[in-house]
C-alpha cells in the first residue's frame, strides 16, 4: 500500500515570488487550505516544504512554498508532484477509496472466477469505471455502483462484483 498520496503536479509558475500553479489531482482542491506541509517529488528527491499561502484560480491552486521566493527558483519545479502522507489524506467516509488503493486489484465474480486485474479508474459525473484488464487487450469497465461491487479488500487485494447482464458484451 503506497504511504504517499498525490495531490496536486506543479504546472507553471505564478507571478514573480515564486509562487505555483498546481493542477490539483484530489477530489476537494479546497484540502489545501488545511495543510501545513507537502512533500514535493522532483524526481531526484522528495523536499518537505511549508506551504505558507494557498489561492484559487479557476481550477487551479496556487501555492507559495517556503524557500521558493523567485520565479526562476520555481521553474525549476514545473510539472512536479506534490504528495502527502497517508496521516496527512483526508478521512474517507463508507465505501470509499483511494485510486492509488484499487490499481492492481484482483478482480474476480462471486463464483470466483477472475476476471483480471484493475488498472484504470475512471471518475464520471455519475459514478466511477474501474477499468479492468482481462488480458489479451481486452478491457472490462465496471461500474463502481452498489449492484457490481460486493466486497473491496485492499489489504488482501481482491474486489468481488456481480457482473450485470450485458457487461461483458460491450
Amino acid at each position: 500500500m503506497e504511504e504517499l498520496l498525490q495531490v496536486g503536479v506543479i504546472t507553471s509558475t505564478h507571478g514573480v515570488r515564486g509562487e505555483v500553479k498546481v493542477y490539483p489531482t484530489t477530489d476537494d482542491p479546497g484540502r489545501f487550505k488545511e495543510l501545513k506541509k507537502i512533500l514535493l517529488d522532483t524526481g531526484r528527491e522528495r523536499l518537505e516544504l511549508e506551504i505558507t499561502q494557498v489561492k484559487f484560480f479557476k481550477s487551479m491552486v496556487i501555492l507559495k512554498l517556503k524557500g521558493i521566493d523567485s520565479i526562476n527558483e520555481a521553474e525549476k519545479y514545473r510539472q512536479a508532484g506534490l504528495f502527502v502522507t497517508r496521516d496527512q489524506a483526508v478521512s474517507l467516509g463508507e465505501d470509499e477509496y483511494f485510486v492509488v488503493d484499487l490499481i492492481g486489484l484482483s478482480v474476480r465474480t462471486e463464483e470466483g472466477e477472475a476476471l483480471g486485474v484493475i488498472k484504470d479508474v475512471l471518475q464520471g459525473a455519475a459514478n466511477d469505471v474501474y477499468v479492468t484488464d482481462a488480458g489479451n487487450g481486452k478491457e472490462i469497465l465496471i461500474p463502481a455502483i452498489k449492484a457490481c461491487i460486493r466486497e473491496v479488500d485492499t489489504a488482501k487485494g481482491f474486489m468481488t462484483v456481480h457482473l450485470l447482464d450485458g457487461l461483458l458484451d460491450i
